[in-house]
């Protein structure tokens, strides 16, 4: 199996879960290659293939896809964050080509575990073959739907680490609310799970989204569906409580990232809160709720 994968005429644009990987993966190349890269992933290009090389240039908007570069910063200043605080685990579900462990400057005793569907990680595997990552690294061929085999891995790692963030990378929104609500009570319930990462966004964006994307998902057995009205505050009564919250939005105006027609948007007021028609999205960390 190559990462280097081409589209088929007859075939449609997304297949499966597993070519969002490759997707996002080109977006990483394409930020790599740019002179003032906000990160470098030089292991992008190489996972993203033909077929994600395709996938993204069918799937930016008029501005190009500058929110999954910002996407990526945030994680990973947030990741360096909670490792610099003591994290001594890393759980990344729905890991997908990912490089983190591969690029980042980590700590050789941090334990980075990645979870994701069987197909995707020995692909990967065959990928990165050769390379070595900077701390531990450990990969778990598992179907996160399968709810026994989530709790009976949660349970295992809560019980090894003494101080664990689990990063939740573009996964919740494929996943209707009430799976959202039961992987959060799964994540509550081991003590060493201090600190959560994750994506989000408004329903406003969400209904943006699907508008200019209408069919792109067509077939591939997945689609955009989280996007709670509460905002962040859909976690608190689940075990979870927002830390910080950054929207994408002011991230790229910072970073000098945002097309000039949003500007003017990005001035707005930032929120936590809750967000409704407003087209929002952003990266939330929570700590658990004592």
């Amino acid at each position: 199996m190559s990462a280097a994968k081409t589209m088929a005429a007859d075939e449609p644009l997304i297949r499966n879960i597993s070519d969002t990987a490759r997707w996002i993966a080109f977006c990483r190349a394409q930020e790599t290659e740019r002179p003032d890269a906000l990160f470098r992933d030089p292991y992008a290009r190489r996972l993203a293939g033909q077929r994600g090389e395709e996938i993204a240039r069918q799937m930016a908007g008029p501005g190009g896809d500058w929110s999954q570069p910002l996407r990526t910063l945030l994680f990973d200043r947030a990741i360096l964050s909670a490792v610099q605080g003591g994290a001594d685990t890393v759980l990344n579900l729905a890991a997908g080509f990912d490089t983190r462990p591969y690029r980042m400057p980590l700590p050789k005793s941090l334990e980075w575990i990645e979870v994701d569907l069987p197909e995707l990680l020995t692909e990967k595997e065959e990928a990165l073959r050769g390379e070595e990552p900077m701390c531990r690294l450990e990969r778990v061929r598992l179907d996160l739907s399968d709810v026994e085999g989530r709790q009976a891995l949660l349970a295992r790692v809560g019980g090894s680490a003494r101080k664990a963030l689990v990063v939740t990378e573009g996964l919740l929104v494929y996943l209707k609310p009430v799976e959202v609500a039961a992987l959060a009570r799964d994540l509550a319930a081991p003590p060493s799970f201090h600190t959560w990462v994750l994506d989000m966004m408004s329903p406003g964006l969400l209904k943006m989204l699907m508008k200019a994307w209408a069919g792109r998902f067509e077939g591939s057995g997945s689609r955009f569906q989280f996007a709670p009205a509460e905002g962040p505050g859909f976690f608190e009564p689940l075990g979870w409580k927002p830390a910080d919250v950054r929207g994408l939005l002011k991230a790229a105006a910072g970073a000098g990232r945002l097309p000039f027609f949003l500007r003017l948007v990005a001035l707005l007021p930032e929120s936590a809160g809750k967000q409704g028609d407003r087209p929002w999205g952003g990266v939330c960390v929570f700590h658990r709720s004592a």
